[in-house]
């Protein structure tokens, strides 16, 4: 594990007798937590996208606040939903943000998973050809990449009194190494190795839309293993990335224990997208503890990132204990090296 981070769901909403957080609550909450973050040495900031939903809707301008307050950590996603995206405008977004946190987005992109609305991209003037949008997001995928790699896309107008000439006029503003932090989420083995093929990095999902007995961890490492195969078979230049998320609670205090002692769990099956599913399970233990289980986690063994999923809602004070708890405890048994802790 080379670096690790936390990948923020950002639920708002009502807390409980009669407590309340709101939409700005969250975002506010979200770039004080990436500043102590950063301060810890901590790799990365990552947010799930979802749309017609108490959580994060349009990162771009979150990304950018954190980037303009820190100083080293990853800001990204995990991950925008292409089929509800405009490619050319999220490119133009991206690169703005890869140019103001000085190379530092790690964007994820897919085609997202289910919405709490029906065909919700519909809404936004997107259509898909199949019923879950796979085409739509594939498509926007490709006219996004050629955008970000600087393709010229529009004519020139030699008439235009704002430059003119001829040929064909890429989208500004353009980031030149962008294209090396574009990662695409992949939920199943074949859409691992088509990210492979496109040679983006890999975003293995929460779940694994597989379900043979095996445990999740198993099934996701060999993800990760048929991921970097045809990446070289493509013959991409280059190692790419991968990262996995679990949800890691380092039990210290016994505010820790109160909230998630006794919480550990085992793989979870279920039905997403009507395909039976698997969820990895929670871990929450005693350090010492939790670093034999997280050693014996095949994925977290073989991916250089582990994104922690965090309770946002318990606010920036608990949380960022968490993430110092699994920096100074845990994470260097695992082969992480801190900068500043």
């Amino acid at each position: 594990m080379e670096r690790f981070g936390t990948l923020s769901f950002g639920h708002y909403g009502p807390l409980g007798n009669g407590r309340q957080l709101t939409a700005g609550d969250s975002m506010l909450q979200a770039i004080d937590l990436a500043q102590g973050m950063d301060d810890l040495g901590v790799d990365g900031a990552y947010f799930r996208v979802h749309h017609f939903a108490r959580q994060q809707a349009a990162p771009m301008p979150l990304l950018a606040a954190i980037a303009a307050r820190t100083r080293r950590i990853e800001v990204g996603t995990g991950v925008i939903d292409m089929r509800y995206e405009n490619p050319l405008y999220l490119a133009e977004e991206a690169a703005a943000v890869d140019l103001i946190s000085d190379g530092r987005l790690a964007l994820g992109v897919s085609r997202g998973s289910p919405e709490t609305v029906t065909r919700g991209y519909e809404t936004f003037g997107y259509t898909a050809g199949d019923e879950r949008g796979a085409d739509l997001a594939r498509e926007h995928f490709d006219l996004f990449l050629r955008a970000v790699e600087g393709e010229g896309l529009a004519e020139r107008d030699p008439l235009s009194p704002f430059g003119g000439g001829s040929g064909r006029q890429r989208i500004e503003p353009h980031s030149p190494g962008l294209r090396s932090r574009i990662w695409w989420g992949a939920g199943n083995r074949d859409s691992a190795e088509w990210a492979g093929r496109m040679g983006v990095n890999l975003m293995s999902s929460t779940l694994l839309t597989s379900a043979d007995g095996r445990p999740f961890d198993i099934l996701q490492a060999e993800q990760i293993d048929a991921f970097r195969a045809t990446w070289s078979a493509a013959g991409h230049e280059g190692t790419p990335r991968t990262s996995v998320s679990r949800s890691i609670f380092p039990l210290t205090t016994a505010e820790d224990h109160m909230y998630f002692g006794g919480r550990q769990d085992g793989d979870q099956i279920g039905i997403i997208d009507g395909m039976r599913s698997t969820f990895g399970k929670t871990y929450a233990a005693e350090p010492d503890e939790l670093i034999e289980q997280l050693k014996n986690d095949a994925a977290i063994a073989t991916a250089d990132t582990l994104m922690l999923t965090i309770p946002s809602q318990l606010g920036v004070a608990f949380n960022l204990r968490i993430v110092e708890s699994f920096a100074k405890y845990v994470a260097p048994a695992l082969g992480w090296v801190g900068t500043r802790v």
